[in-house]
């Protein structure tokens, strides 16, 4: 027995918590029996997904090609329910081997749209069953001098669409990711907490203990449209903040059905940037005019 040997399962547990990496710690349950009983008992995981293949896809990248072999090396007996019909990118296939996850973080590939083109847009919003708020940061990479002062300049209506379609995008890419974790969530009940980001940091999707006791007591009926796409953004309000020197907007939404007090909406805002890059961006345009506005389901 060497020394390695001798040391105790809860402080491999805690380097295996360390590492963190499920792609790492799936490699590290081919080393040896006890690393693969202790595996599967890491309570803080950080998944990585490279990219989304469709299931006619032929073509795997290297990283989903070594999920799929050490994950049937790990499950080779899958049963034909609904893991048999799952891909080997699905989050819950790929999580399936775990069963103590307290904290879970999912990163996902980086975003590819020309909406925020030009535009630095970052996001963060808080789920339970439903959407509870999400607060939207936008500013252009480069400062233009236009001002932005009323209703009867025609350049006002101009950003006031740019600025809802950066809300609209923002909600919807939130609700899409919720729906992507309803397998995770329902069948991993020791959760705690998880966050699912992207690779660029633009938007991030949290669910805290609360959240995820709402979801599994109410959430199964209340997932989304027919094409089980994504979750339905509740009505919303929000508050939309617009410093015309900078061009930067910040809007904090919240579901109308939770009835927060309107004036928490800076704290919201401060929870979502405080404390980052973006402090003092949002410090700024907390103190600027706000508006009233109104959204339906959708």
């Amino acid at each position: 027995m060497d020394a390695f040997d001798r040391l105790p399962d809860s402080l491999i547990l805690l380097i295996f918590t360390s590492v963190s990496d499920v792609k790492t710690l799936i490699q590290c349950g081919l080393v040896c029996k006890r690393f693969y009983s202790l595996v599967p008992q890491t309570e803080s995981l950080l998944l990585r997904i490279d990219r989304v293949i469709s299931s006619e896809s032929d073509s795997e990248s290297l990283l989903l090609t070594l999920f799929k072999s050490l994950l049937y090396f790990l499950l080779p007996n899958p049963g034909t329910s609904r893991s048999a019909r799952r891909t080997h990118t699905s989050p819950a296939q790929i999580l399936s081997h775990f069963h103590s996850i307290r904290q879970l973080r999912i990163e996902l590939p980086s975003t590819d749209h020309e909406l925020g083109k030009g535009t630095v847009l970052k996001w963060r919003a808080e789920f339970g069953e439903t959407l509870k708020n999400c607060v939207i940061l936008a500013f252009p990479l480069t400062t233009q001098n236009s001002v932005d002062t009323g209703g009867d300049d025609p350049d006002f209506e101009v950003g006031l669409k740019r600025r809802v379609m950066w809300t609209i995008s923002s909600l919807i890419a939130a609700s899409v990711r919720h729906y992507l974790l309803k397998e995770v969530i329902n069948e991993h009940e020791e959760m705690e907490r998880i966050i699912v980001g992207d690779r660029d940091g633009e938007g991030v999707v949290v669910m805290e203990r609360e959240g995820l006791t709402e979801w599994r007591e109410h959430g199964g009926d209340l997932m989304g449209y027919e094409d089980r796409s994504r979750t339905v953004v509740p009505c919303v309000r929000m508050r939309m903040r617009h410093d015309t020197r900078s061009d930067a907007t910040l809007v904090v939404a919240w579901a109308a059905k939770d009835g927060s007090d309107m004036a928490q909406d800076g704290d919201l805002a401060l929870k979502a940037f405080g404390g980052g890059e973006h402090e003092e961006a949002v410090t700024g345009l907390l103190k600027s005019k706000s508006y009233l506005l109104e959204m339906n389901s959708f």
